[in-house]
């Protein structure tokens, strides 16, 4: 059946394309951040305020990671020590920084009464596979590692993220349960699961909207080279086994080229006995969580993956 957009998503494609943006494959990767960057004040609600926002640099290649630190006003404790959802941005790879999710981290960190710490992993095509997985792995293990220090509990850390980041997430996840680093969830929003790219929802017209089937591909390009994309840490879908990973929240979109891949790996999550809770907005597109400004419907995704960190144990 045909995809159809709420009139809400619906008003807003059009606005886009009618504005005559030039297609990201067009631009230089440099570019496109740029072009990326400026968008984000048009659609991003204002946020909530917080308790704090620290910049960290985490230890890692060259001079470190960058990270940003979220504490709510609000912010649940245990013994003075608080959970903590570990964020990568979406942005195929490629584009997408700290101040492109800024937004959404303060939200969560609001909406989850919990910290948040965002983590400005390397790019391609400069840094291509596996250099995203690497600082994502190496981000994570460090707050572990210094979860004290950091006001946090590790018995209660979280990973997550959008698009690309919900793909560095689950391979977080699934890394933590080979090296056995205790995580409590994984929030994927609209992840992206599996290079291969066949699903139905790779092609249907409907679903090339905002992340075209085009520019979803010059996203996989720059980012893998010359790698096919198979092993599981660019592609969580080919892990040989998806049991014993942390609960999952796993939201999907209907107009969304990454829609199938999403809802399988939801469900292939629950077969192999995740406790897996499975959101899909059938009238929005790809990246709409980012736009509250303009879309009643991202507000009200945020408050649902807030109550369920709320509901963590």
């Amino acid at each position: 059946m045909p995809v159809k957009l709420d009139p809400d998503a619906a008003a807003v494609l059009n606005a886009f394309r009618e504005a005559g943006r030039p297609p990201y494959e067009t631009l230089t990767p440099v570019e496109a951040r740029e072009m990326y960057l400026a968008a984000r004040p048009v659609s991003q609600p204002e946020p909530p305020k917080l308790a704090s926002v620290e910049s960290l640099t985490i230890p890692g290649s060259g001079d470190g990671i960058p990270a940003r630190v979220y504490k709510p006003l609000t912010l649940r404790q245990a013994d003075g020590l608080s959970p903590c959802l570990v964020f990568f941005h979406g942005g195929g790879w490629v584009i997408g920084n700290l101040d492109s999710h800024d937004v959404v981290c303060r939200t969560l960190a609001d909406e989850g009464q919990l910290i948040v710490i965002s983590v400005d992993y390397r790019l391609a095509p400069e840094h291509r596979f596996p250099a995203a997985v690497d600082d994502a792995i190496a981000a994570t293990e460090w707050i572990s590692g210094n979860a004290r220090q950091l006001g946090i509990d590790e018995s209660r850390l979280i990973v997550g993220g959008d698009s690309a980041g919900g793909n560095l997430a689950s391979v977080v996840a699934i890394h933590a349960r080979e090296a056995g680093l205790k995580l409590t969830g994984q929030v994927l929003i609209y992840p992206a699961t599996d290079f291969a790219m066949t699903h139905p929802s790779h092609s249907e017209p409907e679903t090339s909207a905002l992340l075209t089937h085009t520019v979803i591909r010059w996203f996989r390009d720059h980012y893998l080279g010359t790698s096919d994309g198979e092993h599981w840490k660019a592609s969580p879908a080919r892990a040989e086994k998806l049991s014993g990973l942390p609960p999952a929240f796993v939201l999907t979109a209907g107009a969304d080229p990454l829609r199938d891949e999403g809802d399988e790996y939801a469900a292939r999550l629950g077969e192999a006995g995740v406790p897996v809770t499975h959101r899909t907005y059938p009238g929005q597109f790809h990246g709409f969580i980012t736009m509250g400004k303009l879309l009643p419907k991202a507000g009200a995704a945020m408050r649902e993956i807030g109550d369920w960190l709320r509901a963590l144990k």
